[in-house]
């Protein structure tokens, strides 16, 4: 009688988790703007991976049919995570660039152990978020001004200042009006590739709301889509969206990569890392137009609440 019933429950949760899995599927793939199903989204992956644990249990307790079901959210889940993991070939002859995104969580970040990062790297384009005067100062006294010397800079108030510091010449500077948080793009000259594209953003949060995020996300893709395409592009930005945000993905619909797509890093969970657990979501993201990123990895920056990104970009040459 016991194990009709521990065979039973078994079943049970077996069904449990393959919904969970099939619903995780769902959710890669919705654009609604209702708060609780895009806030979830943030979690399809763990979602999908009960899948996996449904396939299992239905094959132990001899459920055939569940099985199956489970086999084709199995698959359907692996469909949609895949390309973050195969990576793709294309030219790395070009010029190397080193990229890295930080988000500064205002001014707590150490600047010192960010500038140590930049210099051991060897980064040569730094986009910031939630970027205050305070930190513009404490990030020059601990020498990133001598590492990377171009500046184009819209410190704010908590999470509203956005920052872009490059080892190349900038010009063409522009801020973005009509966002709740500051979104900056600039052009870089870069030997052996020419002008260069550089974007740092940083979209509300859909806790904010998610119609304006939603909003900020689609008038950013279209800046994209307004950029030269006659030059490579580089884009860092705390996006707060992740890769199973269809509405993030849309971004990635044209000529722009996601640089750990590209690399076929997986996924690289950045946020947050000022909790007891591990940083469960990515949110942080670099863009690559006109080239393709090589490595992606994720940097622990002390203080803040996301780990970093850095990013080695091949970009076409001129």
């Amino acid at each position: 009688m016991r194990s009709r019933v521990v065979r039973e429950g078994v079943h049970v949760l077996a069904w449990l988790v393959t919904v969970a899995g099939a619903v995780g599927v769902g959710l890669h793939f919705s654009r609604s703007g209702f708060r609780p199903l895009v806030l979830a989204a943030s979690g399809a992956p763990y979602l999908m991976a009960g899948s996996l644990l449904g396939a299992a249990a239905f094959a132990a307790t001899r459920r055939w049919r569940g099985a199956a079901v489970a086999v084709v959210v199995v698959a359907a889940a692996i469909w949609t995570q895949v390309p973050l993991y195969v990576g793709g070939s294309g030219d790395e002859s070009g010029p190397e660039v080193r990229v890295m995104q930080a988000n500064l969580l205002f001014d707590g970040a150490d600047p010192r152990a960010l500038v140590d990062e930049v210099r051991a790297r060897r980064i040569a384009v730094l986009t910031v978020n939630e970027l205050t005067p305070a930190a513009v100062d404490a990030l020059g006294r601990a020498g990133l001004n001598e590492l990377l010397p171009h500046r184009y800079l819209s410190p704010g108030r908590t999470a509203s200042g956005t920052g872009i510091w490059s080892t190349y010449p900038l010009t063409d500077t522009v801020e973005y009006d009509g966002y709740v948080l500051n979104q900056l793009s600039a052009t870089a000259t870069i030997p052996g590739v020419g002008p260069v594209s550089v974007f740092a953003f940083h979209p509300v949060p859909p806790v904010y709301g998610t119609g304006v995020w939603a909003d900020e996300l689609s008038r950013l893709r279209a800046i994209l889509e307004r950029a030269s395409a006659d030059r490579p592009a580089l884009v860092g930005g705390d996006f707060n969206a992740t890769y199973d945000h269809a509405q993030y993905r849309a971004m990635l619909s044209g000529r722009f990569g996601d640089a750990a797509e590209q690399a076929g890093a997986g996924h690289l969970v950045t946020y947050p890392t000022d909790k007891p657990w591990p940083p469960v979501v990515g949110i942080d993201h670099i863009l690559v137009a006109g080239g393709r990123a090589a490595e992606v990895e994720t940097v622990g920056l002390p203080g803040a609440d996301h780990r970093a990104l850095a990013a080695r970009v091949r970009l076409n040459s001129r």
